[in-house]
């Protein structure tokens, strides 16, 4: 951690919003190193030992949670008219300027790491990674030994876009589809141009991060960094 302001600090501690934590230092509720600290622009480093009421607090500059994304969320930060993704989180962690890796669909479901970290999300993202993401489908019709053939060939969708070789399991009415990028609806188009459309999608992992069974649809829970490797793990 470089040299910080420490209402900067209680902020990215998520303690609450720059003017709150203000009002609580100047109130002599925080101490640093032992010594009760008024004054919201002292600066402190990675070796200050800093409470609030008592309890100490743990600087993380970057932090990453596992939602399981409910069915009519949108996968943004903001937005006017619908729910998105942030409305689910409980306000200490909606100050930590936390955004999707990603997106997934509105009425699609399942596993969505939420960060305040760009690069990490960058490389997650990136199809240059190699970070594969594994999707359950259910679709009108079953998926034939053909499709597996068409997606591990790298399908052409309709408007031309050529996908990256998928891999395509068939499981009765249901399959399995584990892609390396997210363009556009991807696996529900994907899917269509084989004339299986999707009627339910729901996204099972991330590398090699599998969604936590324990969370309902819309509860999330931050990640350890064993977790986090997991994630960096190459299909």
């Amino acid at each position: 951690m470089s040299v910080l302001r420490l209402d900067k600090y209680l902020s990215e501690c998520g303690v609450a919003s720059r003017k709150e934590i203000r009002e609580i230092i100047r109130s002599g509720r925080v101490t640093v190193d032992g010594v009760a600290e008024t004054n919201f622009a002292r600066k402190i480093d990675s070796g200050s030992a800093v409470t609030l009421d008592g309890s100490a607090l743990a600087y993380e500059k970057y932090r990453y949670f596992m939602l399981n994304k409910p069915h009519g969320v949108l996968s943004a930060t903001e937005d006017r008219d619908q729910a998105t993704v942030l409305s689910l989180l409980l306000p200490e962690h909606k100050r930590l300027g936390l955004f999707p890796v990603g997106r997934l669909d509105k009425d699609t479901t399942g596993l969505l790491i939420l960060t305040n970290d760009g690069d990490f999300a960058h490389k997650v993202i990136s199809p240059k990674s190699g970070i594969m993401k594994r999707y359950l489908a259910e679709t009108d019709g079953r998926c034939t030994e053909d499709d597996v053939r068409i997606f591990a060939e790298g399908i052409v969708l309709g408007d031309g876009t050529k996908c990256l070789p998928a891999k395509l399991e068939p499981c009765g009415e249901r399959c399995y589809v584990t892609v390396a990028e997210g363009k556009y609806h991807q696996v529900k188009r994907m899917l269509a141009a084989v004339g299986k459309p999707v009627l339910k999608l729901h996204r099972l992992s991330v590398g090699g991060l599998l969604l936590d069974e324990s969370l309902l649809p819309g509860q999330y829970r931050e990640l350890d960094a064993e977790e986090l490797c997991r994630v960096m793990k190459q299909n």
